[in-house]
């Protein structure tokens, strides 16, 4: 192996090993420029309060103007108890998009990338401040996930004076201040706090919120610039399979004097590799085009695509092992290869779509996890990552295309090339599991749990450590004389990983893969007690579906929010909802990473009564406890089902993970959170609720 080919294959296999863990950014709310608009405002004459927000990229926020019975929150001001000011007119969504939604079945109106709202007001005072909030809901497709927000609003204005309205005016202010106060403006638990709400207070303060429109903008788009910046990765290294590397000899030889002009070959390439982008973007629409938030949710937790891919990753990975190859039909590859041959800008597109073809089999599953990836509903995403990936795929042939004396350069094709496809065999067939065991978390199959998942992934990444090393030769693989450098230090990784693996076969919380275990709860053996404890609940009642679920650490806790609320009050504790799923990666990770520190733990198991309500849980109840929802209309029969309705309906809110603490009364204690692994921050959480439960016992 040359120093370019040995070069390679450590940058591919240490981008594919590090690639799965890269995690996502956690997704900002919507950044408001809040400001008062009027002509001369004047006391007494109607102005205008402008909300206008920066939503942020594949999130959208409900206008106000549809039907609320269909079940989304509509966008809503709510006044505050302020004398300066009095509502004069509705809340309008200015020019939202409309469109008919299935989940909903209904028309529905909405803003994506920027919205505005305006609040006719009319001024009372001659300074003062218009105060008051807007709750509103945002959501995305990509997860299914909706989140509600209050936005804290405060806008001190001056007025010139209106003589002629001064004593209607007055009254008008009298009769203001012995109103109650507005209940939806009290110091209500609800309010989402300094992370997700911008108050602005004046209009000099709009260069400031522009600033931050900006961060937050650069953030999203950060975001997705890591994904784009994968799939480009991911194209380049597709070009280092056996399928697609001999393809460029053909590319050099099929535009070889094929044009008489300099400028006509070098359009021609780069029509060749804008067809080759062409094709790979195009799939991604296709995909993309067909999938919603329904879609989303059966494809992640239901077991026939979960077994369908594993079933597809490990044939590719067998395929890439060399036990077998995988092509087209030749028929079909071959009529396209024959209109190739007619020349023409024709000619060179169905070049592009042989190329596409023919390495088909070892871009499959590449492009496969790209677009699994971004499963979800979300039109940009997969669009943009096969953009990219088309483009690191193009880039080379159009530049061989252009100058085909570079082939002089070109490392041959040999033995290096296999060992690539056979490190994508491992690495496809270690990912393939990650599917079954999503079915087998759901279905309570029983058949992958964490320590059997530990041991397929330790035996898997052993065997290309070895492989690595040549001490496993495969049919398709040249002699190694001797063993370079590079692949000595990519097997010195492979072990390093495979060490790491090892103490989890004994309840090691593996921090930094507890997003992709099974959870610990799974586990069954640990030397530590932390993974298959049994909680030791102060009752010696049944706990409700408990030889189903577990919660992982020994926390005692239950899986029936009744049942949970009556522990609570028999205790003397509050009782904290934690809402979860099986195939909830950000839930296992705030389980490993945040509830296995001891101080948290120790407060989850002496402060609390816990419930652990699973939203995928697909049990079914006896029809004695279906019910229809007040809030989608539709019969609930699962348990996961009612615990999902039950977090819409109660607490306006279905992302995973959320915690909710309660008192008695069934009051919140505390502002409920999502995913964050702040530890400090997660413990003052539950320090505060505590606190405020124990002052309202006293």
């Amino acid at each position: 192996m040359t120093r370019f080919q040995k070069n390679c294959l450590l940058l591919l296999a240490l981008v594919l090993l590090i690639s799965p863990w890269a995690e996502a950014q956690l997704v900002k709310p919507p950044v408001w420029n809040v400001r008062l608009e009027g002509k001369d405002l004047m006391v007494g004459k109607q102005a205008t309060v402008v909300l206008e927000a920066q939503i942020p990229m594949g999130w959208y926020v409900y206008s106000n103007d549809f039907d609320k019975s269909l079940g989304p929150l509509l966008t809503e001001f709510v006044p505050g108890s302020s004398t300066d000011y009095a509502v004069a007119g509705k809340l309008q969504g200015i020019q939202a998009k409309k469109k008919y939604d299935e989940v909903w079945e209904g028309d529905i109106t909405y803003f994506m990338g920027k919205g505005r709202f305006e609040q006719p007001v009319k001024l009372l005072k001659t300074s003062g401040k218009v105060t008051g909030s807007l709750e509103y809901q945002m959501c995305t497709d990509l997860t299914g996930q909706c989140i509600n927000y209050e936005l804290d609003i405060e806008l001190p204005f001056t007025a010139a004076e209106n003589p002629a309205a001064t004593e209607d005016l007055q009254k008008e202010a009298a009769a203001l201040e012995e109103a109650p106060l507005n209940e939806a403006n009290s110091d209500s638990p609800l309010t989402d706090g300094p992370d997700s709400t911008y108050v602005v207070t004046s209009d000099s303060a709009s260069v400031a919120a522009a600033t931050t429109d900006e961060f937050a903008e650069e953030e999203e788009t950060a975001s997705l610039w890591g994904f784009m910046v994968l799939a480009f990765l991911a194209g380049l290294a597709a070009l280092l399979t056996p399928c697609v590397f001999p393809m460029i000899p053909m590319t050099v030889s099929f535009f070889t004097g094929r044009s008489k002009k300099r400028s006509e070959g070098i359009r021609q390439a780069f029509i060749y590799g804008i067809s080759i982008i062409g094709i790979y973007t195009i799939a991604g629409t296709a995909v993309a085009a067909i999938q919603g938030p329904e879609f989303a949710n059966w494809l992640a937790t239901h077991w026939v695509p979960n077994v369908f891919f594993f079933g597809i990753f490990v044939v590719f990975a067998l395929a890439f092992l060399g036990m077998f190859e995988l092509t087209l039909p030749s028929r079909f590859v071959n009529k396209i290869d024959a209109k190739a041959e007619k020349g023409g800008l024709g000619g060179v597109f169905f070049m592009a779509f042989t190329l596409v073809l023919v390495s088909f089999s070892c871009t499959g599953p590449i492009v496969g996890s790209i677009l699994i990836s971004s499963a979800g509903g979300e039109l940009v995403k997969p669009v943009l990552g096969m953009f990219s990936f088309g483009l690191a795929f193009a880039i080379p042939f159009t530049l061989f295309a252009i100058f085909p004396e570079w082939m002089q350069r070109l490392p041959k094709s040999g033995g290096w090339l296999n060992t690539v496809k056979v490190v994508l065999g491992f690495l496809e067939l270690a990912l393939a599991f990650k599917f079954l065991s999503i079915a087998d978390l759901v279905y309570h199959w029983g058949i992958l749990d964490r320590d059997v998942f530990l041991a397929i992934w330790i035996v898997i990444f052993s065997a290309l450590g070895l492989y690595l090393l040549g001490k496993i030769r495969l049919p398709h693989d040249s002699k190694m004389e001797h063993l370079g450098v590079p692949r000595l230090l990519l097997a010195l990784v492979t072990f390093s990983f495979v060490v790491y693996m090892i103490p989890g076969l004994w309840g090691a919380p593996l921090k930094a893969l507890s997003g992709y275990l099974p959870p610990l709860t799974t586990q069954q053996f640990s030397l530590s007690g932390s993974g298959d404890s049994e909680p030791t609940n102060p009752s010696t009642e049944v706990i409700l579906y408990g030889d189903l679920l577990k919660i992982p650490h020994g926390i005692p806790g239950y899986f029936d929010y009744e049942q949970a609320l009556t522990a609570a009050k028999r205790e003397g504790k509050p009782l904290l909802i934690d809402f979860t799923g099986h195939g909830c990666v950000n839930c296992r990770k705030m389980e490993e990473n945040v509830w296995v520190d001891p101080q948290v733990l120790k407060r989850l198991k002496e402060d609390y009564v816990m419930a652990a309500l699973y939203i995928d849980e697909r049990l079914e109840l006896p029809e004695s406890k279906w019910y229809t929802s007040s809030y989608d209309g539709k019969e609930k029969k699962t348990l996961g089902k009612q615990n999902a309705d039950f977090q819409i309906t109660r607490f306006n809110n279905n992302a995973q993970p959320y915690y909710v603490i309660l008192d008695h009364q069934e009051k919140l204690l505390a502002t409920p959170r999502s995913y964050n692994t702040d530890i400090a921050a997660f413990m003052e959480f539950l320090d505060g609720a505590k606190a405020r439960f124990q002052a309202t016992k006293k």
